[in-house]
């Protein structure tokens, strides 16, 4: 997985200052924290259900293994096949070994973040194979040669002013020379296009929301039936997804397909919920012959038994990101990684190394809105400080604030010494202050100061007014 978190800082800075950005990152609140709030409001027992969501994660996760060959077995039982790949490279070469064996030309494929994690489209360029992502987002990233900036919504940064100059340069060949304005016309020219697309393909590839061991089902929603037509119309369906993605049975499924849409996009169900059970049947009329999941690994199992177990649990919703004030204000681009938000400040350092993403888990205010929302209740803050604690043991986190850190501590150890170096720099503090207020704070950059003024200290300090209120 390509990370470049190495650079939030500067990508952070450049996005606060990007207009078209800014604007359409007000649309987070009302088109999912409201819709989310609303949902939730409409469905009894919600709080219940997360409570149920999040045992059945747990459990799954207790007896992964269990529960994986299980699921292998009622593949294959329907005579589909099951391929194990322990990292990106081996999933990307079974892949491109399965369309070639296909003679495959052309490739769709519907919305799957392990695809984007395991780099799979230059894979199958590289092959000769030209994948097109169906899901419509997808489709206008793959025509801009970006990453997606939200795990749901992909194209949540761009304008529509920005699609329509994108379809406008790469549409022409395709018969289309109009540039087009309006939402519903876009959509349109799309659709005509992706549609003969789909005729044309040799294989589809999808990813998957759930596994289902019970009846080796592969489960994914989508809202636009792209997955649909992706799995059914080619002759092969190959299915590329996390080994954490199983469940146990049909009705553990239910229950977590209740709590997605709603925690996603505010919808009580999505369009489409589809469940791909094997190849066709002998009495079947449409449908692919050969039916393939590849279960990726990719370091998950290397998570199982840490601290970091939990991330597992999560159902790539995205209400962590919506409701998340650093990825409201900067988006995902900035984060470096197909996974933003979050939940990606506590997978990609998993994934890809501390060293690699040291920046994510300290883009965070902590202040416990993706706890709050996420339905399967993953403590994402308290992942974030373990990694922050990793990070400084490992000497990555800046040498100042490691500095700073140990001079605090060696004070904290000191009580006497404590209190004498809080009551000199709170009488430095006040001797800064402008009637009150303190408009930079010295030692701490401007960051803390530069978009408001710190109300200066008064009242002495914690330890004296807790003996004043206390009788001394």
């Amino acid at each position: 997985m390509q990370v470049e978190s190495g650079a939030f800082v500067e990508k952070a800075r450049a996005a606060l200052t990007d207009a078209t950005l800014q604007h359409a990152l007000k649309h987070i609140k009302h088109g999912f924290v409201e819709a989310r709030a609303g949902a939730a409001a409409r469905l009894p027992g919600f709080e219940a259900m997360r409570d149920r969501a999040r045992d059945i994660r747990a459990h799954t996760l207790a007896h992964l293994a269990e529960h994986l060959e299980r699921f292998e077995a009622n593949v294959t039982a329907l005579g589909g096949h099951v391929h194990w790949a322990a990292d990106a490279e081996e999933a990307r070469a079974i892949v491109v070994r399965l369309c070639r064996e296909k003679g495959a030309r052309t490739v769709t494929k519907s919305k799957s973040m392990v695809t984007e994690e395991i780099e799979l489209n230059p894979a199958l360029e590289a092959a000769g194979i030209a994948p097109v992502e169906t899901d419509l987002g997808e489709y206008i990233i793959q025509l801009r040669h970006e990453k997606p900036s939200h795990i749901i919504a992909p194209v949540i940064h761009l304008s529509k002013d920005q699609v329509a100059d994108t379809f406008h340069a790469e549409h022409p060949k395709y018969g289309f020379t109009e540039r087009l304005t309006e939402r519903p016309a876009l959509v349109r020219e799309a659709r005509a296009i992706l549609r003969e697309r789909f005729l044309k393909a040799d294989v589809g590839i999808t990813g998957a929301n759930f596994l289902v061991a019970e009846t080796g089902s592969a489960v994914v929603v989508t809202n636009e039936g792209n997955a649909d037509l992706t799995a059914s119309l080619p002759d092969t369906h190959i299915v590329v997804t996390g080994i954490e993605k199983v469940v146990p049975t049909l009705a553990d499924c239910h229950t977590l397909l209740r709590l997605l849409p709603r925690s996603a996009t505010g919808q009580d169900i999505t369009a489409y919920v589809s469940f791909f059970t094997g190849p066709k049947r002998a009495a079947d009329l449409s449908g692919p012959s050969s039916f393939h999941v590849v279960l990726v690994d990719n370091g998950r199992s290397s998570m199982l038994g840490t601290e970091f177990e939990e991330m597992l649990r999560c159902i790539r919703c995205g209400a962590c990101l919506n409701h998340c004030p650093v990825y409201a204000n900067v988006g995902g681009h900035a984060y470096g990684s197909v996974y933003p938000g979050p939940m990606g400040a506590v997978l990609t350092p998993s994934l890809a190394g501390i060293d690699k993403a040291g920046h994510l888990p300290n883009a965070s205010s902590f202040c416990g809105r993706c706890e709050a929302v996420c339905p399967v209740r993953i403590p994402l803050p308290k992942m974030m400080r373990h990694w922050r604690e990793r990070e400084f043991e490992r000497h990555l986190s800046p040498a100042p604030m490691r500095w700073g850190l140990g001079l605090w501590a060696a004070l904290a150890a000191r009580p006497a010494l404590y209190r004498l170096a809080l009551g000199l720099a709170s009488r430095l503090l006040r001797g800064r202050a402008t009637k009150g207020w303190i408009g930079r704070l010295p030692l701490a950059g401007a960051g803390w100061t530069g978009g408001r003024d710190l109300r200066a200290p008064s009242g002495g300090t914690f330890q004296q007014q807790w003996r004043r209120r206390r009788g001394g």
